[in-house]
């Protein structure tokens, strides 16, 4: 793990304020790990700056908390939501992500542009590599 850190994935506001424990359990930390050096790390080598985890493991309680998806990947360690400047900077770092994917073969579970650009979605988890992409910015039928 050379860009990113475990405690970037433990992080949230949200518990702090709400006395929640968002400690990575010894599998979401060996997720986090998986997740960090097969797909963020090479992704942020290839981008060259700065990518923030504004959201990365999810506790259970924290996660019902904000209101997650039910089997949300953050609960596993599997998922993080990245910022990575402006909704330029999100939207260009998105279709780097597929860039990756169809130059260089980086696998991935989901990859998510939120509305707005506010933020990219990313998840990696082995077993289900089904390079979901998913663009909410598109105007849809």
């Amino acid at each position: 793990m050379r860009y990113f850190n475990y405690q970037e994935f433990e992080d949230s506001a949200t518990a702090r304020r709400d006395g929640i424990d968002n400690s990575l359990s010894p599998a979401a930390r060996r997720m986090v790990t998986i997740l960090v050096e097969t797909l963020l790390d090479p992704l942020r080598r290839v981008w060259g700056g700065p990518i923030v985890v504004s959201s990365g493991y999810r506790c259970p309680e924290l996660n019902l908390l904000i209101g997650g998806a039910k089997h949300s990947h953050h609960l596993l360690g599997c998922a993080a939501d990245l910022i990575a400047g402006s909704p330029d900077d999100h939207r260009r770092l998105f279709r780097l992500v597929q860039e990756m994917h169809e130059r260089r073969g980086l696998r991935f579970t989901q990859l998510i542009l939120e509305p707005g650009a506010r933020w990219i979605h990313v998840s990696y988890v082995p077993g289900d590599l089904r390079c979901q992409v998913i663009d909410r910015e598109e105007p849809h039928d």
